[in-house]
């Protein structure tokens, strides 16, 4: 996780000592009392971050290096404050010297102060909480924090009222980025008449900012600059004068405050209106005598159908502006910009004005009428341009949210969301986070009026194949809404070859670009096969959009083999590794939408594709070591299947080379066959089926440990040989006739393995572990019926219910201790 550097530098500032600490303080207090600091104040602030933050517990500075730190948060470098500010955070604040700013001192405060600030009164401290006896107590100090936090709020609220000739120009910007910190911490420290207030600012900001350049006040623009040498008008960023009002789009050689409030209050109003939706109770009632016109305005064209709008009262004032505010940003997104960074400007302001409006409209479903259009032509602009991909997400959203009450067509966006940016944007990480977290987030609404997002699981996937480590925390939450009865055997087959959708994937992006060689020297074979028209099928199924065009194809092997050379590729192993995660995510979820048909055909699945796997031998080996676990389980379930497929099953058992190359695969079918082959669980299961089974087994248990293995093999597991005995004594137990030659091959063990080592066995201690089991069946089988009560016990006996039997006096008993400890 952190380089060996950063451990040990962690590991100096857990360890020191008190009394080098308390020299330490006192250094950094003489390196503070100077009027200038350099570059060993600098090192030494950031190492007592270091010390202070290393340790869970909280430490007390004394308190002159608490003072001096204090007095650095209105230092003019920033870095002092950023520093002083973080430092401050992980101390307990001394008795008289917290934080607190009044009517006066308001304007010092910045952003790192009131950071800082809302740590001391939001949180409670560690110090605190020792002291604390009662819930009374923390109830009362959480009080406490947010009364203060409300009062902060009001002084920075009466600053914004004053005139801006009265204050610093500072003390305005740094104003709505601290409430907005506020906000997020607290947002129930906010008042009535708070909301009422910063809503009519915000509208006085967003609408009425000025429309004239400022005189000398930036040197540029907002993000890059100089873009224009006259001073008078602002203008639009393909360089035409303005005719409407300000926006975050409007550029000049200079802004006034106002333009620059515009700016901020652009930046937090989707959190405002989020919070301030969840905050306000009821309607704050109409505010006719509002003093936020500005004279000499200018009427917005977007809002000429809306004079009437100062009538409202302050929330849904706001909410009109926001909405007047976001139709014009995306007018202004259809104007072609001179400079490369100010379209990326573009497309950010159309992300957030396009949220902001599935905000008001959620808020207010009226307005989703007069939204749909434009939403509507912005998305037929923006939709065949995949650099867009970004901004049409929050389209899709709003589409989502509100298509069906507009009554809309939306298969063309679904179309595009999880038709053309999977399969062309795959790549992009940036694109893959934004329509993962999506569709995390809307996963139920997905499930219920999407039908294409079920069926494009072969298109999602391709995130998981090209970068697995980054996405798959988002699977892990998505994978089980893609399982239904449906898509279930095409699911686990594509889940299976994600390896080859991999090297595919990144076969694909080789080919748009110059063939890249080894290091031989020759190019890349599985390139030749994937530009080839012989095996262009088997690649465009592995790409292929939706699901629903066949559970798998019939020349895997083929396939393999040409993909052989991308079993050493990063991104191949690391796709690779996801896929035991993710079968066990699928055979979980699998279980709650499956019938017994279903999961048989599952389980015959994975017994057929042991065989057929990638050829990357740690995958291979992983593969066969978890995904047999979940066969227990599913026959348990369902115990009819292992009748339903026995001839399967047992032609899998019957094959003596599947115990030396798929040993966790193997035992766990010997072991289902040995428990679930029985009348108790299926009337069919007749004694010629048992017989059959016991013969199959019993003629590979004889072969294995009659011969040494075959040349390149492993001895088989003690595992797999107990597991074969112990199937064989359970099938006999239920058809009497087979104890004698299971007794037989028992006692034959015994005095075989008397002479010392064998040759199927190689370890003592297995083949002790071995004949010993051999020993306790032989004994069992000599009493049939203690064996079949023993192996093959009633269900009374394995779930046992006497908590619940009122006949016994168990339930009794724990009715009196349950009522002895409640009362305690």
């Amino acid at each position: 996780m952190y380089s060996h550097g950063s451990e040990s530098l962690i590991k100096q500032a857990r360890e020191i000592q008190e009394s080098e600490l308390q020299k330490f303080y006192s250094r950094l207090v003489k390196l503070l009392q100077g009027k200038e600091f350099g570059h060993e104040t600098i090192d030494s602030l950031q190492r007592l971050h270091l010390i202070l933050s290393a340790t869970k517990y909280t430490r007390t500075l004394p308190a002159e290096l608490q003072k001096r730190l204090l007095s650095l948060l209105s230092s003019p470098v920033e870095q002092l404050q950023v520093l002083s500010s973080a430092v401050l955070r992980e101390t307990l604040p001394l008795p008289g010297q917290e934080l607190n700013y009044n009517q006066e001192n308001i304007s010092q405060l910045n952003s790192y102060a009131a950071a800082l600030l809302l740590s001391q009164v939001s949180n409670l401290h560690p110090h605190y909480s020792e002291t604390c006896v009662t819930s009374c107590c923390n109830t009362y100090l959480r009080q406490r924090g947010v009364s203060e936090l409300s009062s902060l709020c009001s002084q920075l609220l009466r600053s914004l009222e004053s005139r801006q000739s009265e204050a610093p120009t500072h003390s305005f910007t740094h104003t709505l980025p601290i409430l907005n910190s506020v906000l997020t911490h607290s947002p129930e420290c906010l008042s009535e008449d708070h909301l009422t207030l910063l809503s009519k600012k915000l509208v006085d900001w967003l609408r009425y900012a000025s429309i004239t350049q400022g005189g000398g006040a930036s040197s540029g623009g907002f993000f890059t600059g100089p873009r224009s040498r006259q001073p008078a008008p602002i203008a639009e960023l393909d360089g035409t004068v303005s005719g409407d009002f300000f926006t975050v789009l409007c550029v000049g050689q200079g802004f006034t405050d106002d333009q620059w409030m515009n700016v901020y209050s652009f930046s937090m109003l989707r959190h405002w209106l989020l919070t301030y939706h969840s905050v306000s109770s009821g309607n704050i009632a109409a505010d006719t005598d509002d003093r936020s016109e500005v004279d000499g305005s200018v009427v917005s064209m977007v809002s000429a159908t809306s004079s009437s709008s100062r009538l409202l009262p302050p929330k849904e004032r706001l909410r009109e502006k926001a909405f007047q505010y976001c139709l014009r940003l995306i007018e202004q997104s259809d104007r072609k910009a001179h400079k490369r960074t100010d379209t990326e400007l573009q497309k950010a302001c159309l992300v957030e004005a396009v949220c902001i409006l599935d905000c008001v409209c959620v808020e207010d479903a009226s307005l989703v009428y007069r939204t749909f259009p434009c939403v509507k032509a912005l998305f037929g602009r923006l939709s065949s341009d995949l650099t867009f991909a970004r901004v049409l997400l929050p389209i899709a959203q709003f589409y989502l949210n509100h298509g069906e009450m507009a009554a809309v067509d939306c298969d063309g966006v679904w179309r595009l969301v999880f038709g053309r940016f999977p399969a062309e944007l795959f790549s992009d990480p940036f694109l893959a986070h934004e329509l993962l977290r999506f569709l995390r987030l809307n996963l139920d609404s997905l499930r219920l009026r999407v039908p294409q997002y079920i069926r494009s699981f072969p298109n999602l996937l391709k995130f998981l194949a090209w970068d697995s480590p980054a996405v798959v925390d988002d699977f892990v939450d998505l994978l089980p809404s893609l399982v239904t009865a449906e898509t279930a055997v095409e699911l686990l087959h594509t889940l299976l070859d994600l390896p080859c959708l991999s090297a595919t994937l990144v076969l694909q992006l080789r080919l748009t670009c110059t063939p890249i060689s080894e290091p031989c020297g020759r190019g890349l074979l599985s390139l030749d096969a994937f530009r080839s028209t012989s095996f262009r099928g088997l690649f465009l199924y592995l790409l292929r959009a939706e699901a629903g065009s066949g559970d798998t194809i019939d020349r895997l092997s083929t396939l393999h083999e040409m993909l052989a050379e991308a079993a050493d590729w990063p991104r191949v192993i690391q796709c690779a590794q996801t896929v035991p995660v993710m079968l066990h995510i699928f055979f979980n979820a699998v279980v709650a939408v499956a019938d017994q048909k279903l999961l048989a055909h599952l389980v015959l699945v994975m017994l057929e594709r042991s065989s057929l796997l990638f050829s990357l031998p740690a995958y291979i080996k992983e593969i066969h070591r978890y995904s047999p676990l979940h066969t227990p389980e599913l026959c348990k379930l369902h115990p009819s299947l292992v009748v339903d497929q026995s001839h399967e099953l047992l032609e899998f058992a019957g094959s003596t080379a599947n115990v030396y190359s798929k040993e966790e695969i193997y035992t766990h079918v010997v072991w289902v066959l040995g428990e679930y082959l029985s009348v108790s669980c299926d009337s069919r299961c007749s004694v010629r089926l048992i017989t059959s089974c016991f013969e199959a087994l019993e003629a590979v248990l004889f072969e294995i440990t009659s011969s040494a293995p075959p040349p390149g093999a492993a001895s088989p597991a003690p595992r797999v040989v107990t597991t074969l005995m112990s199937a064989l004594a359970k099938l006999a137990s239920r058809s009497h006739d087979l104890i004698p030659r299971v007794s037989l091959f028992l006692s034959k063990l015994r005095t075989v393995t008397r002479g010392g080592s064998v040759a199927w066995c190689s370890d003592e201690e297995d083949l002790v572990a071995i004949v010993t089991r051999g020993e306790e069946l032989w004994s069992l089988l000599k009493t049939p019926g203690v064996a079949q009560s023993v192996l093959t016990p009633p269900p009374h006996v394995t779930t046992p219910q006497w908590h619940r039997d009122t006949n016994v006096s168990t339930p009794l008993q724990l009715r009196t201790l349950t009522s002895l400890t409640h009362s305690q």
